[in-house]
């Protein structure tokens, strides 16, 4: 809960504000059965005896001025309290609007930028469907919980109690009835409570499923159409929805017998309450204003437990809630920044590896083994190798998207652990394997490179990817949509987008993950030329699958079950590698190697 806490205690003086205007509603709507008692009770009873019991005439229209005078000024004391709680009532609701949109909005600011730190290791222990979840439904929750749930917890016990000890007052002989009735209310009570509290996480779990279910089913929509598999996508995501279905029914079951069973409880007490108060009204032992009321201060205490039942529904969900994002929250992150980072301020970089080995989190065996090469300035550097050798293991450790296990990756001989995150990242333009582009325009997505590019910096990227003359055929050319995800484009044409991104940002080095694979080999070869054209004084770095893309790199690092077995030029390596021979020969001919 200290994780929650922290970012709510701002709002706790609206809080403290909501429930003094609560605890004033409160004591309006009690006093108001006290009044209409008195009214009953002297306005007209005793009034009315008085009246009977005077013979003179002047006497009994003075009694029934006066009688009337009472009536209408109890009656303008009544109508007093309905407007202040009208206007209480209205206060509440204001202060409960700031105080929960406020909550939400800066709890769900904090679990997204919490999110946004994590490193891969930590997005990998999280699904994408259940971060959605705990950043949206969850908040939600537990905004429910601090607006409608107030109410519930503050506004509830002091009408309840409240009502008890009005109803001792008026009645005390009448108590066992009020006894009877809040044992049976707490008896539903608590066996609701044991019912539904387990469904509650359960249910949050399946909304996470089928989170994930439709969005992985709408990601790849066009896979599951060229192998015909709508129907068993259909199935698949019906299969979560009757899950959720059948726990939601439990659920509302549950609160369908509930409910009904309290109101019934609701109109049995005033029947019992009028048979037994008829009795001792006759008896001259009870008022008939008393017996008002009682039964309306017995219908304040029912109703109170039927609110307070509301809160075992909404308080197990909200629970839950409550701890799925403290998950997040108190996620420790495994990459943290150093507390004393060293300026990272350079124009020319050289990467260094130094005897490196990394294994994934919970990993048995290491991805990566005793890695130690030299990558220079004005050089390139192609990494290749069979599909899980560990090539993108590699480079990612680079920016530091994951921590080497042993040994140091170094830029110009400092420890890329020394640096702050953010100026790492800055010495670096990074291609991935998966060309993500944003909802926007061409340019926007090209500008999440450098937000201080001009447009003629943006042209010139364009250019060096190989992206200009596409861009330049678009209707709106730089300023044409991009969707989400960047599905109106090919799959080339993201790449080359992404490529054009990083350039953008004019870093000292570059790392392209594999980027090549979706373009031709014109396209391939008349981009390597650019690139070396334009970025001679860049450490480029490049993964690749195809030898014809790397071939005319100054080294290459030959890697096979993450560790480096070749390394050197594509003329040394044909002759002295076997691993890198194989690939070369599966891929080339003669002539062409």
């Amino acid at each position: 809960m200290k994780y929650i806490y922290r970012h709510i205690k701002k709002y706790f003086p609206l809080v403290l504000l909501s429930i003094v205007f609560l605890a004033l509603q409160a004591l309006c709507n009690l006093m108001m059965p006290n009044l209409m008692s008195d009214i009953v009770n002297v306005g007209i009873q005793d009034y009315a005896m008085e009246i009977a019991n005077t013979a003179d005439s002047a006497a009994k229209e003075l009694l029934k001025d006066q009688q009337m005078q009472y009536i209408v000024s109890m009656g303008g004391k009544m109508l007093l309290l309905a407007l202040a709680t009208v206007a209480v009532d209205l206060a509440i609701h204001l202060v409960n609007a700031i105080s929960g949109t406020g909550m939400a909005k800066d709890l769900r600011r904090a679990v997204f930028a919490k999110i946004e730190s994590f490193s891969s290791q930590e997005y990998s222990e999280f699904s994408t469907a259940s971060l959605i979840t705990r950043t949206t439904n969850d908040v939600q929750q537990v905004q429910m919980l601090f607006t409608m749930g107030l109410r519930m917890i503050f506004y509830s016990p002091i009408m309840g109690i409240g009502a008890v000890f009005m109803a001792i007052e008026k009645a005390p002989s009448m108590t066992w009835i009020n006894v009877l009735t809040v044992v049976i209310a707490a008896v539903l009570m608590i066996a609701m409570f044991i019912l539904l509290s387990s469904k509650f996480k359960i249910l949050q779990t399946i909304v996470d499923k089928i989170n994930m279910t439709a969005r992985e089913s709408l990601t790849g929509i066009l896979v599951v159409r060229a192998f015909s598999k709508q129907e068993y996508e259909q199935e698949k995501f019906d299969s979560v929805n009757r899950e959720y279905a059948k726990t939601n029914l439990f659920i509302n079951r549950v609160m369908s017998v509930m409910m009904p069973t309290l109101t019934l409880l609701q109109n049995i007490v005033p029947v019992i309450i009028i048979i037994v108060g008829a009795q001792q009204i006759a008896q001259s032992t009870m008022q008939v204003g008393d017996m008002m009321a009682f039964i309306q201060y017995s219908a304040t205490i029912l109703a109170s437990f039927m609110m307070i039942s509301m809160m075992f529904i909404m308080l197990p969900r909200a629970s839950v809630s409550i701890k799925r994002i403290a998950e997040v929250l108190k996620k420790e992150n495994a990459i943290v920044e150093t507390e004393n980072p060293v300026p990272a301020e350079f124009d020319r970089c050289t990467v260094e590896f130094d005897n490196v080995s990394f294994k994934y989190p919970d990993g048995e065996e290491y991805a990566l083994e005793n890695i130690s090469f030299k990558s220079n300035p004005g050089e390139v550097t192609a990494i290749i190798g069979s599909t899980g050798c560990g090539k993108s293991s590699l480079i990612q450790l680079i920016p530091r998207l994951y921590e080497a296990t042993d040994g140091a990756v170094k830029i110009n001989g400092i420890n890329v652990k020394d640096f702050a995150l953010k100026d790492l990242r800055d010495l670096i333009g990074y291609v991935p394997q998966k060309s993500q582009l944003f909802t926007g325009t061409i340019q926007s997505n090209l500008y999440v490179g450098s937000e201080s590019a001009t447009q003629q910096d943006v042209e010139k990227a364009a250019k060096i990817a190989q992206a200009y003359d596409f861009i330049m055929e678009k209707e709106q050319q730089f300023a044409d949509p991009v969707s989400q995800g960047g599905t109106n484009l090919s799959g080339g044409q993201r790449q080359r987008m992404a490529i054009a991104r990083a350039l953008v940002k004019n870093a000292p080095i570059y790392i392209f993950d594999d980027s090549f694979s979706a373009l031709d080999f014109k396209t391939d070869a008349n981009l390597r030329k650019a690139l070396s054209e334009n970025l001679t004084e860049a450490n480029i770095i490049i993964v690749g699958q195809r030898v014809a893309s790397i071939m005319d790199a100054d080294q290459i690092i030959v890697m096979d079950e993450g560790r480096i077995v070749g390394k050197g030029t594509h003329s040394q390596l044909i002759e002295n590698c076997t691993e890198y021979q194989e690939i070369a020969y599966s891929q080339l001919s003669k002539e062409e190697m």
